[in-house]
């Protein structure tokens, strides 16, 4: 049975580019807002480019563009202009993440835009925010990594490593997202909306909290140790005798204890002084990552997983991509669902946490300018402007 959600009846217009605020606004449009994607005419979001891996179509694109209807319009065009600015008096919600000082320019400041109509919602997702001395910067995913002090925390002693997915990106979507709704729901009860003004550098640095406080008050930071907990020992990947990984992670001293009475078999270790207490194990993590290992070396990973079991210890396989989708645990919980794109069918994870009857369908992956008639159509435009529009190269 396919909801309209609770987003229903709320448009949202978004002057989007990579992954910020398209992963934004895809999380509005299944929970039942409208949203139209602005693209360039032609090649559309850059996005769309970065790859072929689904089916000829990105990978970034098609999971972060589900749901939506494309617009193409030359935005900078006096006729793209007049139709974009016709499209945002409607709507409830704009969402923009280009260049700095580009919406001004095109006439959509979150003041000007307010000051014509106070419920509307406005959301500027930039990569260091409005003011400031770094307003101009440009600022892609990886620079953001290096400028939260991410990158000097991930990865080995010798090599600062990024994360493997566009995490500062991710950061300033959701917090991007979420502000959308609590603007949504103020303005239910005040009729006011607002300016949202959201940037991938404090969203980073938000996330960054347990390291920036274990710095705090000019301490030093945490080691990078590449999969290992900086603070935590044992936690992380070890090595087993068939060549497998397996992660594990221990919490306190019970844990400690069982942890080498069952899976190490060495109960006598659980006494000695200089492994006594997390510090003491951090310290000496060199000593306890041979005695770990050799015990290891004789089992495989499954004898490994079944004394970590046994012994209530956490742990996980160190699965790739193909394993991920195979994981029996979405598979079982039925967390797959299958959206459609002009390449054809693909899979899709449905929303974390969301039930069903807060989620709207999740509908297809948009070609550049899909819906670009619909739209212009509901604006008054006629087949003939239409198809001068596109002679023009406006759409």
């Amino acid at each position: 049975m396919t909801h309209a959600g609770p987003l229903q009846g709320i448009t949202v217009v978004s002057l989007e580019q990579a992954i910020a605020a398209p992963f934004c606004t895809r999380q509005l449009a299944e929970l039942g807002a409208r949203v139209i994607k602005v693209e360039r005419p032609g090649q559309g979001d850059f996005a769309r480019g970065y790859d072929q891996r689904v089916q000829g179509l990105a990978s970034h694109f098609v999971w972060t563009n589900r749901s939506k209807e494309s617009l193409t319009l030359d935005v900078k065009s006096q006729a793209g202009a007049k139709v974009l600015h016709a499209l945002v008096d409607q709507a409830d919600v704009l969402v923009q993440n280009l260049a700095p000082g580009a919406a001004e320019r095109l006439g959509l400041g979150a003041e000007r835009l307010r000051a014509k109509d106070s419920r509307k919602v406005v959301c500027d997702i930039s990569g260091y925010g409005a003011d400031g001395p770094y307003r101009e910067r440009k600022a892609y995913d990886l620079l953001v990594q290096a400028e939260s002090g991410f990158l000097s925390t991930t990865g080995t002693p010798e090599t600062p490593s990024k994360a493997g997915c566009s995490i500062a990106d991710i950061a300033a979507g959701m917090y991007a997202y979420s502000g959308i709704l609590a603007a949504l729901l103020e303005r239910e009860r005040s009729g006011e909306g607002c300016h949202l003004d959201v940037s991938l550098l404090e969203s980073m640095v938000e996330w960054m909290g347990f390291p920036l406080y274990y710095a705090f008050d000019g301490a030093p930071p945490p080691p990078r140790n590449g999969a290992s907990h900086a603070a935590i020992y044992p936690y992380g990947p070890f090595s087993v005798g068939d060549g497998g990984t397996v992660m594990l992670g221990l919490q306190n001293e019970r844990e400690w204890q069982q942890f080498c009475e069952v899976v190490l078999q060495r109960p006598a270790l659980a006494e000695e002084t200089r492994f006594k207490g997390n510090a003491a194990r951090v310290a000496e993590r060199d000593a306890l990552l041979a005695i770990i290992t050799e015990v290891f070396a004789d089992l495989t990973t499954a004898a490994v997983l079944q004394r970590l079991e046994q012994a209530g210890i956490a742990n996980a396989r160190m699965n790739d991509m193909h394993s991920v989708w195979n994981h029996e645990q979405l598979s079982a919980r039925e967390r797959w669902a299958q959206v459609d794109t002009e390449a054809g069918a693909i899979p899709a994870l449905r929303p974390p946490g969301l039930p069903p009857e807060l989620l709207s369908a999740m509908g297809p992956v948009p070609s550049v300018g899909e819906h670009s008639d619909a739209i212009l159509s509901e604006l008054g435009y006629s087949h003939t402007a239409i198809d001068q529009l596109r002679r023009d190269q406006v759409i």
